[in-house]
């Protein structure tokens, strides 16, 4: 069977990325959002609560507080996240916010804390929900438990690289059967127990004052901030819609606020009402069972149809949408991970390819990467949620801290914006509550491998510091280029002499900038002097990321590279010579350029194709790895088909 059917069976019928129809056809509406973003914030609430429960102690009845600041945090929160939505319509969210907001050092920070947020969210969602699944299973069967989580990994990158979409239709049964599942056992326990509602703000106060009283109120604060902080696994999450605004259905925002309307809603609810099941039916710890296990088996004991005990098959099915979700919610990192990716190699800090896309329009090499860390960080760990659980908290409220100071000073500076000060308190106090679970968490869990999350976190920054030097210093050489190759400008095109299309045609292939195309003519007319009678100028236009969601950035593309070749055409009709162009779109730029060459071959039979490629005074692999080498893999696919190419070195 040809590769391409293979490869067509696998992940689906190339995509157009010229066609709008296509496009739009890959975005979310609201309910598809919260299913595929909003899976994460959900999950949470399988763990957030359980771990601030605990760290109560023998204070339990103060959950009733728990209870109302998550509902409340979660509301901040998602307001604020709602700005983020509104001042950054093309997505990026936190990464954005810090760098528009605050500068571009910032940004990078919040950036790599989220790119291994993701990476994380990942690794511990399969590893929680693989842990969940084998809890139910013989002992001896454990030795399975890492490769099934492996392979979950490599199921769910394969998904994603059919397309958003997809992974998320495949999905949407075990979110739904979570969220419904769920949803009656908590308004079932709470209507079971209804009678101690009453009491449950009387014995918090109660036990406050007697703590109080016997230790202070300094240590009831202290306690309350602590079993706050180590729940703020609840929150995360919260972020992912903001990051992909993008890839909403019109008009963005809207979609973007009725999801994260969704997700704050549905979260809120699941996260106070498992910490009400826990007060009404007074649980506690037991050995091999998660809280919400325990609670949900006493609210369903006894239960039977027709006389058959149906309680034990219930809780199994309970416990494996769990488990469902879990594994739904590593989706989001499969989803929003790559766009953080793409997002930083727009701006330059990590390498270019992360913002290709696929024949299908997928951010194919961060979907990739993602699940390749995903799985290294489950072998390194041996899948230990505990280990993984610290990793990832921190980084979260990290990027949540400097989203929400970056909103702060954003209202601080606009003075006549609308309603400033209600969004700014709402940001002002997100701030607070975010920065302040951020230095708990970081100063509790430091030494339980905190110090792993700020190494990991501190390794990404400096390899983005270092690939944007890079760059930079690339971007300037190719600026001095440009002024030394620079097309000449001209009121009036030049009359265009004919063709020959029989005679010897050198085909340039040029890219956006202008002294590529210059440089190589220059250097074709003195090492092949009046041999080439025509010139032929090849250009393949790559949508990425920043254009496939995007028309105005496709449009100004387009007519970016019409124009370049117009003026390429122009400065070889104005010395005499007949020159044509070939201008192509596509997601892979050596793919295009086959075919434009088949084309180009097909109708100048006596062609030479020449290239330009970068050299760099220090070539070392980061250079081969930052630099893509389409001339070299379009000169093999040529010369197998018996045709040459040249490659002309262009030191910057």
């Amino acid at each position: 069977m040809p590769v391409s059917k293979i490869t067509k069976m696998l992940f689906g019928p190339p995509r157009n990325p010229m066609d709008r129809r296509a496009r739009h056809s890959m975005t979310l509406v609201a309910l598809m959002a919260w299913i595929g973003l909003g899976a994460d914030g959900l999950s949470s609430a399988c763990y957030g609560p359980e771990e601030a429960f605990v760290a109560l102690g023998n204070h339990t009845s103060l959950a009733i507080y728990l209870a109302l600041a998550t509902m409340l945090t979660v509301g901040i929160i998602s307001l604020a996240y709602t700005q983020v939505i509104e001042l950054f319509p093309n997505g990026g969210g936190g990464y954005r916010a810090a760098t528009s907001l605050l500068g571009n050092g910032v940004g990078l920070i919040s950036g790599s804390a989220l790119v291994v947020d993701y990476v994380l969210t990942i690794a511990i969602s399969v590893a929680s929900a693989t842990d969940a699944l084998f809890s139910m299973m013989p002992f001896g069967w454990h030795g399975a438990k890492m490769p099934m989580e492996l392979a979950a990994i490599v199921v769910l990158a394969w998904l994603n690289l059919r397309g958003a979409k997809e992974s998320i239709a495949v999905l949407m049964p075990i979110f739904l059967s979570f969220v419904v599942t769920h949803a009656i056992l908590i308004l079932v326990g709470v209507f079971a127990h209804r009678e101690g509602l009453g009491n449950l703000v009387s014995d918090a106060v109660t036990d406050t004052q007697g703590l109080s009283q016997e230790m202070g109120w300094m240590v009831v604060v202290a306690l309350f901030l602590k079993a706050f902080s180590l729940g703020g696994g609840t929150y995360t999450g919260l972020e992912a819609v903001s990051n992909n605004v993008q890839n909403l259905a019109e008009p963005r925002v809207t979609s973007g606020k009725w999801t994260m309307a969704l997700v704050a809603c549905s979260l809120a609810f699941m996260a106070a009402g498992i910490i009400m099941l826990y007060l009404l039916w007074d649980v506690n710890k037991v050995h091999g069972e998660t809280l919400n296990a325990t609670v949900f088996k006493r609210i369903m004991d006894g239960w039977e149809i027709a006389g058959v005990q149906i309680d034990g098959a219930l809780l199994s099915i309970v416990l494996i949408c769990e488990a469902g979700l879990l594994l739904v919610a590593s989706n989001t990192g499969f989803l929003a991970g790559p766009q953080v990716l793409a997002s930083m190699a727009t701006d330059r800090w990590m390498p270019h390819f992360f913002s290709s896309l696929s024949s299908r329009l997928v951010v194919k090499n961060g979907i990739v990467l993602m699940g390749l860390a995903a799985m290294g960080a489950i072998v390194i760990t041996g899948g230990a949620v505990h280990v993984l659980v610290v990793l990832y908290s921190i980084n979260v409220f990290l990027t949540f801290s400097l989203a929400l100071a970056g909103l702060c000073v954003h209202w601080i500076r606009s003075k006549d914006a609308p309603q400033r000060f209600l969004r700014l308190g709402i940001a002002g106090t997100g701030f607070a509550v975010c920065a302040t679970i951020f230095v708990v968490t970081l100063v509790e869990k430091f030494s339980h491998g905190g110090w792993i999350t700020i190494g990991i976190t501190s390794s990404v920054i400096i390899v983005g510091w270092l690939i944007h030097r890079h760059y930079m210093r690339v971007y300037e050489g190719i600026l001095d280029r440009e002024v030394e190759y620079a097309l000449p400008e001209h009121d009036e095109l030049a009359p265009a002499p004919k063709v020959n299309r029989q005679a010897r045609t050198a085909a340039v292939l040029v890219s956006e900038c202008s002294s590529t195309g210059v440089y190589a003519f220059r250097q074709i007319q003195r090492m092949f002097p009046g041999t080439f009678k025509n010139f032929v100028f090849i250009s393949v236009g790559e949508v990425g990321s920043t254009h496939v969601n995007e028309e105005d950035n496709l449009s100004t593309m387009q007519k970016s590279a019409r124009g370049t070749l117009k003026r390429y055409e122009d400065f070889c009709h104005r010395q005499g010579i007949p020159a044509v162009s070939y201008l192509g779109y596509g997601t892979d730029l050596v793919d295009k350029l086959t075919n434009l060459t088949n084309r180009v071959s097909r109708e100048f039979p006596n062609v030479v194709y020449f290239g330009t490629k970068l050299v760099f005074d220090n070539e070392n692999p980061l250079t081969q790895i930052l630099h893509n080498q389409t001339a070299y893999i379009l000169q093999r696919r040529l010369n197998v088909r018996g045709e040459s190419m040249l490659i002309l070195p262009m030191k910057v």
